[in-house]
């Protein structure tokens, strides 16, 4: 394996190449744990970018995709479908509120985000309401990088040299909290507040509300309450407009139940699932939306149509994962997982609490996350990228976002592998 070669061919995603050092050559993966070349263990606590959930090279998902390979790889799914596409579209309905019975397939999170947008905004124009052309998103949110994804995902900080191609996007406060917050329930009456407003000022302009339910990954592992989810999204149904759940990074079962809107008893109109979905093995995503929906797109012609697809659409392969993926969750228990290292999280708040240098510990689910009390809060921060490197150069991948160190691991990691976590975050920390 060439390093020299990646270095001088490759373009890694979110990486400054000309100041961070070259990557490290992964040969093979197991459970929860890397392995470079020479054998040497990195223990993946943030799960492949929130991936993989059931841990690598799981012989289940390993039998299932070689299973699908041999009988058939791919086939458009323009005019065709196959049993893999449908039977997951039958699980994935089975598990979800009846509402939500129409899942179009895409390949990640962002397009997963973006065909939610575009159906929203010509659902309105099918109907008839052309001023419906607005969105609304929180401040601090991140909805991936195509270019309606990063509009509604402006308040996240990412995308400041793509400002002048994104549409226009009206942002709402978002708060966030923290265990031992105290002053929780008065930030929320003013994040609502200030949603109202802007719903008042643009009425019928709206096409959709977006919200990542209970957690902002990306923007910095924010979490928020069930409470506030609910009423938003109550005030979104009062002023009429369609509502858009981004669940790519907390879906199955990140947050402690299957999906995190669950925890709000609120269903939207849409529903956009990656990540996990897959556990990490294919490119896929699904978004799930309602038979109401999808009626406004028929008609005796064309001109109704949802014009959006991709190559890769329900690959069969991703499809067959997916599946079993899905019964990996009742054979392996694997919620009663996630409440096992969301217990392993909470014991360890009250040291957490007591660090000089760490601010607003916080847990939900299988993340466990603090902020840096000094930290500058900029993406790639220069104690971020200590962190980072001294992680790894200690047998942990853990990658801080911006002054936000955070753990997703898989569900299948020990607690001996969580104790080895835990004691390297405090030892990361003492070199700050």
């Amino acid at each position: 394996m060439s390093i020299e070669s990646d270095c001088r061919l490759i373009w890694h995603p979110f990486t400054q190449h000309q100041t961070e050092p070259a990557p490290i050559p992964i040969e093979r993966a197991s459970g929860a744990s890397l392995f470079t070349p020479e054998g040497r263990e990195i223990l993946d606590l943030i799960s492949s970018w929130w991936t993989s959930i059931h841990g690598h090279a799981h012989p289940a998902l390993n039998e299932a995709l070689a299973r699908q390979a041999a009988t058939m790889e791919h086939v458009m799914f323009a005019g065709f479908t196959h049993p893999p596409a449908i039977k997951l579209a039958e699980n994935l309905a089975a598990l979800l509120p009846k509402e939500l019975k129409r899942v179009f397939f895409s390949d990640n999170g962002s397009t997963a985000v973006e065909v939610a947008l575009k159906l929203a905004f010509q659902y309105w124009k099918n109907q008839g309401e052309e001023r419906r052309t607005r969105f609304i998103a929180f401040e601090g949110a991140y909805h991936g990088d195509t270019v309606g994804a990063m509009s509604v995902g402006r308040g996240s900080g990412f995308y400041k040299p793509f400002e002048d191609i994104m549409f226009s996007v009206e942002l709402a406060p978002s708060p966030y909290t923290w265990e031992l917050d105290f002053d929780i329930e008065e930030r929320e009456e003013q994040a609502l507040q200030g949603l109202r407003r802007r719903l008042q000022t643009y009425g019928d302009e709206v096409a959709a509300l977006i919200v990542e339910p209970l957690v902002q990954g990306a923007g910095g592992m924010r979490m928020g309450r069930p409470e506030f989810l609910k009423a938003a999204a109550e005030m979104a149904r009062e002023f009429g407009i369609l509502l858009i759940f981004d669940e790519v990074a907390v879906g199955f079962g990140r947050t402690g139940t299957m999906f995190a809107f669950e925890q709000a008893g609120v269903t939207p109109d849409f529903l956009c699932l990656s990540k996990g979905l897959t556990a990490g093995y294919m490119p896929m995503s699904v978004t799930v939306t309602t038979s109401q929906v999808f009626k406004a797109f028929l008609d005796e012609g064309p001109g109704k149509m949802f014009t959006h697809g991709h190559s890769f659409t329900a690959n069969p392969l991703a499809c067959a994962v997916a599946l079993r993926s899905l019964e990996l969750f009742a054979e392996e228990k694997s919620l009663k997982k996630v409440a096992r290292i969301e217990a392993a999280h909470r014991a360890r708040l009250d040291d957490l609490h007591a660090h000089p240098l760490v601010a607003m510990p916080r847990v939900k689910g299988s993340i466990l996350a603090f902020n840096l009390r000094h930290g500058g809060g900029d993406y790639k921060s220069r104690d971020s990228e200590r962190l980072r490197d001294w992680f790894l150069n200690n047998g942990l991948n853990i990658r801080p976002l911006g002054d936000a160190v955070y753990l997703m691991p898989p569900y299948c990691i020990t607690d001996e592998q969580l104790e080895r976590a835990y004691a390297g975050i405090f030892a990361g920390l003492e070199t700050l």
